[in-house]
């Protein structure tokens, strides 16, 4: 077993494209991804999964059924499992994802955002 420190900086200077999270870590069936965001998501949820977003850069708003909360750089939020929410961007955010490997990003939605396929980096 090799282990590996991880450079966020690095991981993201490798992509440029939005709402396309890549693999950077596995721990406990959990899956840590990075991604860009930029405007405006798609509203869904997740079945059976929770999600954490922790922004590293810029800021994001998650409209929920009933509030919209702001994350700012160094703050995380979880969104539990069968919540309503919607991503929005402000400029582009780099985020890091925790969620289990079942997750699929767009939740009960299915579209031109939709990934299946996720990278390693």
């Amino acid at each position: 077993m090799s282990i590996q420190k991880v450079n966020l900086e690095d991981k993201f200077s490798r992509f440029r494209d939005y709402w396309n999270p890549r693999i950077v870590g596995e721990l406990n069936d959990q899956l840590v991804k990075v991604a860009r965001f930029k405007d405006e998501f798609v509203m869904h949820q997740h079945e059976n999964e929770d999600e954490m977003f922790l922004v590293i850069e810029s800021k994001l708003l998650m409209e929920l059924d009933d509030e919209t909360l702001e994350i700012n750089p160094g703050e995380f939020i979880i969104i539990p499992r069968k919540t309503n929410h919607w991503p929005k961007a402000i400029g582009e955010v780099k985020v890091v994802l925790f969620e289990p490997k079942t997750t699929v990003n767009t939740g009960n939605t299915e579209n031109g955002f939709t990934v299946r396929d996720l990278k390693n980096i």
